[in-house]
């Protein structure tokens, strides 16, 4: 179990129930003792009331009196009690034949008829007291059974709480899984909501609590969440819509116009270089409203995939010999890995342009003498038939955890240290905009399809998976 509120409020459910168990015990333990004395001084009270009958009889006894008098009742419960007698003076006048030479202690304190005394060979004495006239009469009886049955309490209730412990470990695990089972559903609910998917809503719990409340209150943030995502969607593709036309004039004026100073242009080779940039920055945005225009499309289902069935061995072939000149172009290897015979069903234009996207990333994303690899396979969904898998595969530093998914999202690239140190001038001009990979996900869903990114195991480097 990780370190999660699940694990702390197991573990708080835990402590409270053997925090509550240890309470009862001591308080349990407490009493018991209690009881145990009161016992004991009830007994005591019996055999004193006898005794002071028998003092009571006596006028002015003599400790020789007291001795006769009390010796036969104090001999039948030699084994039960200490008997000890006190005249006026507080002088110890009889003691009975089981204490020995020890003697009861006097009570600490002059209105105290019951207290606890240590009696030497007999340990901790319940001594009371019971007054006749002057006289005072000490009945003690040994603590030791009551302090026997005490610590077989303790030993017991040490097993109990250990017991104890182990089981709410248990039932905290079980209540925390029952407690935050509707906030697992809304967290399941909320992560598959994502930006291709605005349109699904948490569900609501019955009723109206603070779950319910926290649902509505998410599924309000969804809504605006869907409305403004909607509203960049349709400006993005409007807006390039609307580019289109002014951008093609832009080019055509600037190609007309290095046409007619074409003579002059030659003789100025500054000026030739700004109408080229001209022409190369008005192609590159170009490439970006096509994109942004494909993805609107693809995302607003105006896309339609012109699929048929296709033999994948011979497609990949011919895809392998523009992938291979690419690569060799910036010193790279592109190798074709598994290829399984077989058609597929496909929209050849659409597909090769992910794998493009595909071989374009990884080039810009290897080291010098890198290998690229390609493989297409087919995937058995265990009943006899399945669906397609192409993993693209490169060497270079691959990507943090963290963006491995974002990497799909529109306008979103990531240069590495290693990657910034190696680059060129070249790199600079034939780095994307970040909508390559965005593309692929639009395509790799018009196919029905899933495409995700992953490092690899056994070395540095990224692999490109789509599925279909």
């Amino acid at each position: 179990m990780k370190n999660s509120f699940a694990r702390r409020l197991t573990i708080r459910v835990a402590l409270l129930v053997v925090s509550t168990a240890f309470l009862v015990l001591v308080a349990g333990g407490w009493l018991l003792n209690r009881q145990g004395m009161r016992s004991i001084e009830i007994m005591q009270g019996i055999e004193g009331e006898e005794l002071r009958h028998l003092l009571g009889e006596l006028e002015n006894p003599t400790p020789a009196q007291i001795k006769h008098r009390f010796e036969n009742e104090a001999d039948s419960d030699i084994a039960l009690y200490f008997v000890q007698v006190r005249n006026p003076h507080g002088d110890v006048v009889y003691r009975s034949a089981n204490l020995g030479e020890a003697f009861i202690p006097p009570a600490p304190a002059t209105d105290r008829h019951h207290w606890t005394s240590q009696v030497n060979g007999a340990g901790a004495v319940r001594v009371s007291e019971f007054i006749v006239g002057s006289w005072r009469i000490q009945v003690g009886s040994p603590l030791t059974p009551v302090t026997r049955i005490l610590h077989s309490y303790v030993g017991i209730s040490i097993a109990l709480l250990a017991v104890t412990a182990l089981l709410s470990l248990g039932l905290g695990h079980a209540f925390s899984r029952l407690t935050l089972a509707p906030l697992r559903d809304i967290e399941s609910a909320a992560r598959r909501i994502s930006a291709d998917n605005l349109g699904e809503r948490i569900p609501v719990p019955p009723g109206h609590d603070e779950l319910a409340s926290l649902a509505r209150l998410l599924n309000q943030a969804f809504d605006r969440l869907e409305t403004s995502f909607g509203q960049v969607r349709r400006f993005s593709a409007e807006a390039s819509h609307e580019l289109k036309t002014p951008l093609a004039l832009i080019r055509l004026n600037a190609e007309k116009l290095r046409a007619r100073l074409a003579p002059a242009l030659a003789a100025d080779s500054e000026s030739e270089a700004l109408v080229a940039d001209l022409l190369d920055e008005t192609t590159r945005m170009g490439r970006i409203i096509e994109s942004l225009l494909f993805i609107a499309k693809a995302e607003g289902g105006a896309l339609v995939l012109e699929r048929h069935s296709q033999e994948m061995a011979p497609f990949v072939a011919g895809f392998a010999e523009d992938a291979a000149v690419l690569a060799q172009d910036r010193g790279l290897q592109f190798r074709i890995g598994c290829v399984d015979t077989g058609a597929a069903s496909i929209d050849p234009h659409r597909l090769r342009q992910l794998l493009l996207n595909l071989v374009s990333n990884a080039i810009a994303a290897s080291p010098p003498g890198g290998v690229i690899t390609l493989d297409v396979v087919r995937r058995d969904n265990g009943v006899g038939g399945g669906g397609w898998r192409l993993t693209m595969t490169d060497e270079g530093p691959g990507l943090p955890p963290e963006m491995l998914e974002k990497i799909f999202d529109r306008f979103v690239r990531y240069a590495s240290a290693t990657r910034a140190s190696v680059s060129t001038d070249a790199d600079a001009r034939h780095r994307g905009h970040g909508l390559g990979l965005a593309i692929c996900r639009s395509i790799a869903e018009l196919h029905g399809g899933t495409i995700r990114a992953e490092n690899r195991e056994d070395r540095p480097g990224l692999r490109i998976v789509m599925e279909w």
